[in-house]
């Protein structure tokens, strides 16, 4: 675990909201020069803090207006390997994420599709063919709220950034 101050929590929020920020532009807005401002984001990432930045698309607006959570449990334990079925779902373009968990089901997906047929389709012939597949639960997702993490915790939202110390 890294130690944070308040400036590091600022400079993790504003990336948060806005990855494409740059040094000079976190530096103007926080009073601080460019090079420090690079240093201490630097620093960030060295400590494993800021893993990366990525670029988030609109799946919609791309033609992809169905979202899907599938929970997939495997059907054949310790016939299958994880790493196989890991391997085959990341394989197919429609799945955005895969999540190993912990209850009912083995595995999370998060699928998107154009419409429920096409959904259908990449059910059918690519996930329930997979190996190892089994049971499989979809919940479609009607709305959707991003949240702002850790760093939106309690325990930083009532610290008073403004003050100094």
């Amino acid at each position: 675990m890294i130690d944070l101050d308040a400036m590091d929590h600022k400079i993790l929020r504003a990336l948060a909201e806005d990855a494409t920020l740059g040094a000079g532009a976190l530096g103007r807005r926080f009073d601080m020069s460019q090079p420090a401002m690079w240093r201490r984001v630097k620093r960030l990432q060295d400590a494993g803090a800021i893993r990366g930045r990525r670029l988030v698309l609109d799946a919609e607006k791309l033609g992809f207006g169905v979202t899907v959570f599938l929970g997939v449990k495997l059907a054949t334990k310790g016939r299958v390997s994880l790493e196989d079925f890991e391997r085959a779902v990341s394989a197919i373009p429609e799945v955005q994420t895969v999540e190993h968990v912990l209850g009912l089901y083995d595995y999370r997906l998060r699928v998107v599709a154009r419409d429920i047929p096409d959904f259908e389709r990449v059910l059918r012939r690519r996930i329930m063919t997979l190996p190892g597949a089994g049971d499989v639960e979809a919940n479609v997702l009607l709305s959707e709220e991003r949240r702002p993490g850790p760093l939106g915790a309690a325990e930083f939202v009532k610290q008073d950034f403004a003050k100094p110390e």
